[in-house]
């Protein structure tokens, strides 16, 4: 249904906005005093989130749409 184009636009797109999240995590957190270490699982952990409700929210979505 889509091009190959879309699929790669979407998928760039989710990609950078999970690393901005996690970015800003990791920034908030040491801020907030942690860590390195500590921030920067705090970085991973949330952009291991980003990425699983992205592929949920697709999968919810392709079993809408077929």
């Amino acid at each position: 249904m889509y091009g190959p184009a879309a699929v790669l636009l979407a998928t760039v797109l989710v990609l950078i906005v999970a690393l901005l999240a996690a970015v800003a995590a990791g920034t908030l957190a040491r801020l907030d005093g942690a860590t390195y270490p500590a921030a920067v699982m705090r970085a991973a952990t949330t952009f291991a989130a980003a990425i699983t409700l992205a592929a949920a929210v697709t999968g919810a979505l392709a079993s809408v749409t077929r």
